[in-house]
C-alpha cells in the first residue's frame, strides 16, 4: 500500500528516478524542470531538505512500500511558501500511478497533516484549465476555485483555496 512520507535524504535516488522516468509525462501538463534540475539534483535535494528543516516548506513523497528496498516513488506532494498559517499545495503523480485514487488520498492525508502537524489553516493551489486530473483531485478534496485566473506554463489556469480548520480535506 502506498505511504505518504516526509521527504528525507535517503529518498534522493528514488526521487531522481521518479523525475527522470516521468519527465515527458509531467511536461505535458506542468512546466518542465529543465536539464539543470537533473544535472544538479543532489544540491537541489539538499536545499529542499534545508528549507524543510527551517519550516519554510513541507515536502512529501508517496512511496510504494510494496516495491521492496527503499520503495519506488509514485508521487510528490508539497506545501511551499509556508507563512501566516497558509501554504501553497503542489503535487505530481507518476504516469503509471494515475487514475487509481492515490493522488486524492494523498492530498486528503496532507490536508490533515497541514492542520494537525504543521498548524496551517489555509491551503492554496492552482491548476491549468486543461489539467482535468489535478482539478478533479482539488475539488474532491474540498478545494474551491477562487475566481483568480492564472497563466500556468502559458496555459490558462485557476487558483483554488481550502480551509483546513476543523475537518479533514474532502472527508
Amino acid at each position: 500500500m502506498p505511504e505518504l512520507q516526509r521527504l528525507r535524504a535517503d529518498h534522493a535516488p528514488a526521487l531522481l528516478a521518479f523525475e527522470q522516468e516521468n519527465r515527458a509525462f509531467f511536461a505535458a501538463s506542468i512546466p518542465d524542470r529543465g536539464d539543470d534540475y537533473f544535472a544538479h539534483f543532489a544540491a537541489r535535494h539538499a536545499a529542499l531538505l534545508a528549507e524543510q528543516d527551517a519550516g519554510l516548506c513541507y515536502f512529501h513523497v508517496l512511496v510504494d512500500t510494496d516495491s521492496g528496498g527503499e520503495g519506488e516513488i509514485l508521487g510528490r506532494f508539497n506545501l511551499i511558501d509556508v507563512a501566516d498559517g497558509s501554504a501553497e499545495l503542489g503535487f505530481r503523480m507518476a504516469e503509471k500511478a494515475t487514475n487509481r485514487g492515490l493522488a486524492t488520498a494523498a492530498v486528503r492525508e496532507l490536508c490533515t497533516l497541514a492542520a494537525t502537524e504543521y498548524g496551517l489553516t489555509t491551503l492554496r493551489a492552482a491548476a491549468a484549465l486543461d489539467n482535468t486530473a489535478s482539478r478533479t483531485v482539488l475539488t474532491r478534496t474540498g478545494f474551491v476555485p477562487t475566481g483568480e485566473e492564472l497563466l500556468l506554463n502559458d496555459r490558462p489556469g485557476l487558483g483554488y483555496v481550502r480551509s483546513t480548520a476543523g475537518e479533514a480535506c474532502g472527508a
